[in-house]
C-alpha cells in the first residue's frame, strides 16, 4: 500500500476467518443458545434440595391426615366458638387441600419459593461456577433471565405437587365431594375445582413477592443461606408488623399484604376486591425486586 502524497494507509478489515467472526466471537456462537432452559431445569432436578423439597411437598398432605386422625377424637378444631379450615378439612378431598393451602402458604411454602429462587446466582457464586458460565460466555441478562425462568418452574412445580397430592390422598381418604365452607356454604365440585384454579394461581402470584426478593438478594451475596434467610425473615417480620393496628393502612401496602385474600374465593357471591389489589401489588413488587436484580448483577464484578 502506498503513502506518498501523506496519505495515512487505511488498513482494511480482516476478512472473517472460519474460527472467528467480525465481532470477535467464535464462529457459531449465538448467545439464544447459550443455557437452554430445559438445561438449566435438569441440572436443577439433579440436585438433592430440589429432590428434597418435592418429597416434602408430597408428604406434607399425608403427614397431616395423619394429624387430623391422630386428633379426630380430641373435641374437634374448634376454638374460642370459632370455627375455620380446619373445622371442614374432612368434609372432602377438596376441603382437605384447602386445609393444607391455608396451613403451608403463612411459611412453608415462603421458605420453599425463598429457597429456589434465593439459590439461583448466589449457589453460582459461592462453587466459584459463575465466573466460568460468563466465560463461556453466557450473556449477564441471558443468564439472569433463565435462573429466574427456572426458579419459576420449580417454585410453582412445587406448589402444584403440593395441590395434586392432597387432591389425590385427600379424595380417597375422605372422598371427593362438594366442598363445604366454614359459614355452612356447600359449593359443587366443579365450582370448587374452578375456584382451587384460581386460589392457586392467587398464591403463585403473591409467592412471587418472596421469590424476587429472594432473587434480588441472591445477586448481591455469594451465600445462598443468606439470600434464603433474607428474603424469609423479611416476609415474617412484615406479617409481623401487619398485626401492629396502630401502622394503620400503610398494613395494606406491605409486601406481605392480601396474603390470605385467596379464601376469599370460597364466598358467594365471590368479593374479587382483594384478590384484585393483591395481584396488582404482588406484580409490582416482583417487577421491582426482579429489577434490581438485574440492574445490580449487570454492575457487579463478579470474581468467584
Amino acid at each position: 500500500m502506498s503513502t506518498h502524497g501523506g496519505h495515512v494507509p487505511v488498513l482494511a478489515p480482516a476478512p472473517e476467518s472460519g474460527h472467528v467472526q467480525q465481532t470477535g466471537a467464535v464462529a457459531g456462537y449465538r448467545p439464544e443458545r447459550t443455557l437452554r432452559l430445559p438445561v438449566e431445569l435438569r441440572r436443577q432436578f439433579k440436585r438433592r434440595r430440589t429432590l428434597g423439597v418435592y418429597l416434602l411437598m408430597a408428604a406434607l398432605p399425608l403427614i397431616l391426615i395423619g394429624a387430623l386422625h391422630l386428633g379426630s377424637g380430641n373435641g374437634g378444631g374448634r376454638r374460642n366458638n370459632q370455627i375455620d379450615l380446619v373445622d371442614v378439612a374432612t368434609a372432602s378431598g377438596l376441603n382437605f387441600t384447602l386445609f393444607v393451602l391455608f396451613a403451608a402458604s403463612g411459611f412453608f411454602l415462603v421458605v420453599v419459593f425463598a429457597l429456589f429462587y434465593g439459590d439461583t446466582v448466589a449457589s453460582e457464586a459461592s462453587w466459584g461456577s459463575l465466573r466460568y458460565a460468563l466465560a463461556i460466555p453466557v450473556p449477564r441478562p441471558r443468564l439472569l433471565r433463565q435462573k429466574w425462568y427456572a426458579a419459576l418452574v420449580l417454585s410453582v412445580g412445587a406448589l402444584l405437587t403440593l395441590v395434586v397430592v392432597s387432591v389425590v390422598a385427600g379424595g380417597i381418604t375422605y372422598g371427593f365431594g362438594a366442598v363445604q365452607t366454614p359459614i355452612g356454604y356447600s359449593i359443587p365440585q366443579g365450582s370448587a375445582l374452578f375456584r382451587l384454579a384460581g386460589m392457586v394461581g392467587y398464591l403463585a402470584v403473591h409467592l412471587l413477592v418472596v421469590g424476587a426478593l429472594g432473587f434480588w438478594l441472591s445477586t448481591i451475596t455469594d451465600a445462598p443461606l443468606a439470600a434464603v434467610g433474607g428474603a424469609v425473615f423479611t416476609m415474617i417480620v412484615f406479617a409481623v408488623l401487619e398485626q401492629v393496628s396502630q401502622l394503620g393502612d400503610i398494613r395494606n401496602y406491605f409486601p406481605s399484604a392480601y396474603g390470605t385474600a385467596w379464601t376469599d374465593l370460597l364466598q358467594t357471591p365471590v368479593d374479587s376486591s382483594n384478590l384484585f389489589r393483591g395481584v396488582v401489588q404482588s406484580l409490582i413488587y416482583v417487577a421491582v425486586l426482579t429489577g434490581l436484580g438485574f440492574r445490580h448483577f449487570s454492575r457487579r464484578d463478579v470474581t468467584s
